[in-house]
């Protein structure tokens, strides 16, 4: 096939003759189907789970790589198909106009299309595309928040560790680096979990702390208790408890001389700094030093 078949196919530029020769070539099929997928775009369907993997994509950090040389007659290929996906990937992304995020030692309450209602945590953010939400109901998550969700079609939740799929009910969804957690507090959930559906009834969560699964019973409440200002934990690696601590008082947390993977359970209130350095110190035997806006958590040693 020559080269510039197919700039002068995407410009309708081709004789007749041209186009019979073509479409016989082995070429013409993979062109074809690139450019009936992208002439469809606009009107596709939002889905979340690709939108959450490109976003993550995106977010990556570029670094300077030795890249071998391509021909340039193959390279006029190449470059002819990715500016279809770019054009495609434009029309795509023009559709997510919602975006909420909060900062350490913040909240936020958002009330979705449908009147669900969502209640972001500390440091945590949530995108979905207010154009298509009556189609299909679906949120990215990062970080914390708790859900009331209307009745209605299917309700998705996508982070980075799981997807989160009911129809109508109350859950809390966290997901932190090496933490994700899913518990539901009204009606029943679908978890999908490294290719596993699990389903929680009320009272019920799934925690996953560094790809280890476990089962646990919650408090017969109505909400997480980070709802009623107040961090809660059972059985939990002390550096989750830090983490948590630095995201509610947005105070720069450090270590020393202290095992930060021993359990801890326990509470500490979100809106007082010092009861809650006393709530951790304290069952976990060790000290803390507060110095403007960072604290030392550390060990006495022998």
């Amino acid at each position: 096939m020559q080269e510039n078949y197919l700039a002068k196919w995407l410009n309708n530029e081709l004789s007749e003759e041209e186009v019979k020769k073509f479409k016989e070539s082995k070429e013409y099929a993979s062109y074809k189907r690139l450019r009936d997928a992208t002439d469809n775009l606009a009107g596709a369907d939002f889905d979340m789970a690709k939108a959450w993997k490109d976003l993550n994509n995106r977010k990556a950090t570029t670094e300077s790589k030795v890249i071998k040389l391509i021909p340039f007659k193959k390279y006029l290929s190449i470059a002819a198909a990715i500016a279809f996906i770019v054009v495609g990937s434009f029309l795509y992304y023009g559709s997510l106009n919602e975006e909420i995020s909060t900062q350490y030692a913040e909240r936020a309450e958002i009330v979705l299309p449908d009147a669900s209602e969502v209640q972001l945590n500390a440091d945590s953010q949530i995108s979905y595309s207010k154009k298509n939400w009556d189609k299909k109901r679906d949120i990215a998550l990062n970080g914390e928040a708790f859900f009331k969700v209307a009745k209605g079609k299917r309700f998705t939740v996508t982070t980075e560790n799981g997807t989160v799929t009911v129809l109508g009910t109350q859950f809390n969804v966290e997901n932190r680096k090496g933490y994700f957690e899913v518990a539901c507090y009204e009606g029943l959930v679908s978890v999908l979990y490294n290719k596993k559906e699990v389903k929680l009834p009320a009272g019920n969560s799934l925690v996953v702390i560094n790809g280890e699964v476990k089962s646990l019973k919650i408090p017969n409440t109505k909400e997480p208790s980070w709802i009623r200002n107040e961090s809660n934990f059972k059985s939990i690696p002390l550096k989750y408890v830090l983490d948590e601590f630095q995201r509610q008082f947005n105070i720069e947390v450090s270590t020393q001389n202290i095992d930060t993977d021993q359990l801890f359970t326990g509470s500490f209130s979100n809106t007082d700094k010092e009861l809650a350095l006393q709530s951790i110190s304290t069952p976990s035997q060790i000290k803390f030093k507060l110095e403007g806006n960072k604290v030392l958590f550390y060990a006495e040693t022998p």
